[in-house]
């Protein structure tokens, strides 16, 4: 038995121990002690050379820290691509064929997208801060991630700074790779959102190939083109070499501008002392240094790289960079660690079916735990050398930051910050994250810059090319109207208004502006001004001088100078003279005003007999007598409102009616208002308050009616009159008369696409004297053209008229191509020239002529209407209503009282009707007690006398 016990527990062992046997190499499999990271650089760059040091210096740090990776050694191992593309490949694949977790690389974006695709299949993340092309896109490489700002924000940046200086035109010079290429589109883009623009685009081979020969072609094509604003987005090889030719060639002197991307900053930070010829070839260029802000950690990694690097060469910040993102790998894997998870890798079927091949695919396997390491990496919360490390929604680094730095004599100056946050400032970004963001242009704000040549005005950032190439300034050929722009027959010399003001404008240019005149018509009819200005949209001239009217379909697709003179459309028609006739003393009013006028005379005098009906017996009588009253006690008023409103005299410094003069022996005041016998015009006295009041409002209401007619009858009477059917652009328009209007002008198209008149009804006229006949002849009802042409063919044609107001305003000026900086320049000029009075000067010279005699039509004498007045007659309508309401208040109180009384002395069976006999009877009554109280009141004062 106790040998069976013997034999049964030997068996468990060798059980157990095979177990534990075949377990134990699997668990150690499972968590490592080394953590595999690859690194693919060329190790010959700046870059290269910076981030090797930082990556070992994390990989130290790391490790020393037993807390990180939990005892366990973290292993970067790096592979010099030597700037090839093919190394660089191989060099993937033999991190894929050693467990790698993860791959710090590549360098350039060319391999990153290719590398990216192996990195999906392979579910092995790759983390470059080099390699930062726009174009690569986390939904179509989701295992590329970006460790340092994408060059999206860095062309931001620089689209921001060319618009804060003013320009609006760059010429972008790049290595033609895929970071240089896309970076440069996105600049285009982001220009264009400012209204700027790229205007030629100079590609040189993918660094480091350019050559010497190949700089120098393309920058000898920048000399011959107008922009003196150069964007240089290239590695430090080629970038160099771009410079050292530009300074051969004179490009780094005053007026020129350069703005390079991060290389140049890259080179500055890394090579101390930078060689005289290098220094020298660089000074006034403006670069961007990605900002990292200040903290202790980064104080102290900087005390120590001369120790790292053993003074071989300095830190940047993408050695920042690199040190954080050794440092969020390990911190990913820990917690991959921590979730449980492992680091094991599987087979790929798909690599295993291929046989009979010489590659060996089957040794790359699939990280398994690739994807929940990519998750940790995207939601880093740490806190690095380079300061808050944190990925947004977009997988973009939050708060992406740039120094702004001016190469000087001495090496260089920082002139300012950029931030996604609030765009250009003079303080570090992290003061600004806490305020709302503010990105208005009065909030922008850089230090003063060196630019190239020593200047520190700023550059102008363009100039007419020397390359001999005069501007082609178009000019219309017209037939007619030769005052404005004509060619002088036989010759190319151009004359006239439009061409004065030009050549005015041109001499207070701050430049030399090289140009020469082409007409543009054949000569035999005046050109399409429409086509003009698409010429020079498309390219064919540089600008346009003449009568060019600023409308809107053509200001979107060229710029227009300041407006020089005003126009806009008028309509022109036959008039003829209007002689006197038996009604001409109707005209000043129009016939709404009339009834109105009349109707008031009479609410007035009803009002006031209602007021004075029962208290003054010149309101009494028989109906047929109160009828005359009501009537000549108003209209009365209209023949003796002077006098009566006016109608008091001073004596004493008192105030007395003229119709008791006799008061002005004793100089008594304190008696005139009862008194005052306003309106005795017929014989008719208003005793009542209310009555005055009413009457007074309507003194005041007919003694400006009464002298706003006679005005305008006299201007009427003594002025002589013209008379047209046509009265204006409404007439034309409600009308089937036909129409006509100059060729070549924008009139037609507006008659027809704004107003809505048909083309048939239009006819098309060539000259004044077109214009004349067809009018005489009844052609044309009349003619739509621009107002200083109109000046023109009326200042000796005294027969024909302006009608209405001027509609469509508008003006003339020079165009340009869009966004042509010369537009600006000469708008300047142009305002000059109006401020000196130089502009009316020439417009004297040319336009000015004698002018028909003195003559009026009678749109300038215009009716007087109803809506002159409303508003005093409002005021009277109103103190009618007024006095009515308190009269009617009175009475009814009066009535109330005396009711009581009534009813006693009627039967007690009293009817409605019997009411509203009695109610009429009391307020038709006459009243007594009034009358004897005002004659007691005058006896009295008489007896004082």
């Amino acid at each position: 038995m106790s040998l069976l016990m013997t034999m049964i527990n030997l068996v468990l062992l060798l059980s157990i121990f095979i177990l534990f046997v075949q377990v134990f190499p699997e668990e150690a499999a499972l968590r490592p002690n080394v953590v595999n990271v690859g690194a693919i650089f060329s190790f010959d760059t700046i870059n290269g050379k910076v981030a090797k040091v930082a990556m070992k210096a994390a990989e130290d740090d790391i490790n020393s820290d037993p807390s990180i990776l939990g005892g366990r050694k973290l292993f970067v191992a790096l592979h010099d691509s030597n700037y090839s593309s093919f190394l660089s490949f191989i060099g993937a694949l033999q991190f894929m064929e050693t467990d790698t977790v993860a791959i710090i690389g590549p360098q350039s974006s060319v391999m990153a997208h290719v590398l990216s695709h192996l990195a999906n299949e392979l579910h092995v993340p790759l983390l470059s801060f080099t390699a930062l092309d726009p174009g690569l896109s986390p939904l179509q490489y989701p295992f590329f991630v970006q460790t340092a700002p994408n060059d999206k924000f860095q062309m931001i940046a620089i689209a921001e700074m060319v618009s804060y200086f003013g320009w609006a035109e760059v010429i972008a010079v790049f290595s033609d790779d895929n970071q240089n290429r896309n970076g440069i589109i996105m600049l285009d883009d982001k220009l264009a959102e400012r209204r700027c623009r790229i205007s030629y685009k100079a590609t040189l081979p993918p660094d480091p190939m350019a050559k010497r020969s190949d700089v120098l072609r393309e920058l000898a094509k920048i000399q011959m083109m107008e922009s003196r604003v150069i964007v240089l987005n290239t590695f430090s090889k080629t970038g160099l070499l771009v410079f050292e030719v530009a300074k051969s060639l004179g490009m780094m002197e005053k007026g020129y501008v350069w703005i390079a991307s991060t290389w140049l900053s890259t080179v500055l930070d890394s090579t101390s002392p930078l060689k005289p010829e290098t220094a020298n070839s660089i000074r006034g260029a403006l670069t961007l240094r990605a900002h990292t802000p200040d903290s202790k950690r980064k104080r102290d990694f900087i005390s120590r790289w001369n120790q790292l690097s053993n003074g071989s060469i300095g830190l940047n910040p993408y050695g920042l960079f690199a040190y954080d993102t050794v440092w969020m790998i390990a911190r990913a894997v820990k917690l991959l660690f921590d979730q449980g998870g492992n680091i094991s890798f599987s087979n790929d079927e798909r690599l295993i079916s291929l046989t009979g091949m010489d590659l060996n695919l089957s040794a790359l396997s699939i990280f398994d735990g690739g994807k929940q390491l990519l998750k940790n990496v995207i939601e880093t919360k740490m806190t690095g050398l380079t300061g808050p490390v944190r990925f947004n929604q977009d997988r973009f680094l939050i708060n992406p930051s740039y120094d702004i730095i001016n190469t000087v004599e001495t090496g260089y100056r920082q002139v300012g910050y950029w931030s996604n946050h609030s765009g250009l400032s003079i303080v570090p970004p992290e003061t600004l994250y806490g305020k709302k963001p503010n990105r208005s242009s009065s909030n922008q704000h850089l230090d003063s810059v060196v630019w190239p040549g020593g200047e520190t005005i700023k550059p102008r950032g363009w100039v007419f090319p020397n390359n001999g190439r005069e501007l082609r300034i178009v000019v219309p050929n017209r037939v007619s109207y030769r005052d404005f722009v004509s060619v002088v027959n036989g010759t190319n010399k151009v004359q006239g208004y439009c061409i004065d003001v030009f050549l005015a404008a041109i001499k207070l240019m701050p430049y030399a502006v090289p140009y020469r005149f082409i007409p543009f018509g054949n000569g035999h009819e005046n050109p399409s001004y429409y086509e003009l200005v698409s010429k020079i949209a498309a390219g064919v001239f540089d600008g346009a001088v003449g009568d060019i009217a600023i409308v809107t379909d053509r200001t979107r697709i060229v710029d227009f100078t300041q407006p020089y003179i005003e126009s806009g459309l008028v309509v022109v028609a036959p008039v003829k003279k209007i002689s006197s006739n038996p009604w001409s003393f109707s005209r000043p009013f129009t016939p709404s005003m009339w009834a109105v006028t009349a109707a008031f005379f009479l609410i007035v005098g009803s009002v006031v007999w209602v007021l004075e009906h029962r208290i003054n017996d010149e309101f009494r009588g028989s109906p047929r007598q109160q009828i005359v009253t009501i009537l000549t006690f108003s209209f009365s008023t209209m023949f003796f409102s002077h006098s009566r409103f006016f109608s008091f005299c001073y004596f004493n410094n008192s105030l007395v009616p003229t119709e008791n003069l006799e008061l002005r022996i004793t100089g008594v005041y304190y008696s005139i208002i009862p008194t005052l016998g306003f309106s005795k015009f017929s014989g008719e006295n208003t005793v009542s308050t209310l009555g005055r009041l009413v009457l007074i409002i309507w003194l005041f209401v007919v003694l400006i009616i009464n002298s706003s007619y006679t005005a305008s009858l006299t201007s009427i009477l003594t002025v002589q009159q013209l008379s047209s059917p046509i009265k204006g652009i409404d007439t034309l328009i409600s009308s089937s008369e036909r129409i006509g209007f100059q060729i070549g002008s924008f009139a037609e198209r507006y008659l027809t696409e704004e107003l809505g008149i048909p083309k048939s009804r239009l006819v098309q006229l060539g000259s004044p004297e077109d214009y004349a006949r067809a009018l005489e002849k009844r052609q044309v009802a009349a003619v739509v053209d621009e107002r200083p042409y109109v000046d023109l063919f009326l200042s000796d044609r005294c027969e024909f008229s302006i009608r209405g107001q001027e509609f469509s305003k508008r003006a003339w000026g020079f165009a340009f191509p869009r966004d042509s900086p010369l537009a600006i320049d000469m708008s300047t000029a142009i305002l000059a020239l109006s401020e000196n009075g130089e502009l009316q000067k020439i417009h004297d010279k040319w336009l000015s002529r004698s002018a028909c005699s003195s003559e009026k039509s009678e749109d300038e004498a215009e009716q007087l209407d109803l809506q002159s007045f409303w508003g005093l007659f409002l005021i009277c309508g109103i103190a009618c209503v007024l006095a009515l309401f308190v009269y009617s208040l009175l009475m009814f109180r009066q009535y109330s009282r005396r009711c009581p009384e009534e009813l006693d002395s009627t039967s007690r069976n009293n009817s409605f009707s019997a009411h509203l006999r009695t109610c009429l009877s009391f307020v038709d009554g006459k009243v007594e007690k009034s009358k004897s109280s005002s004659k007691r009141k005058r006896d009295s004062m008489h007896s004082d006398v």
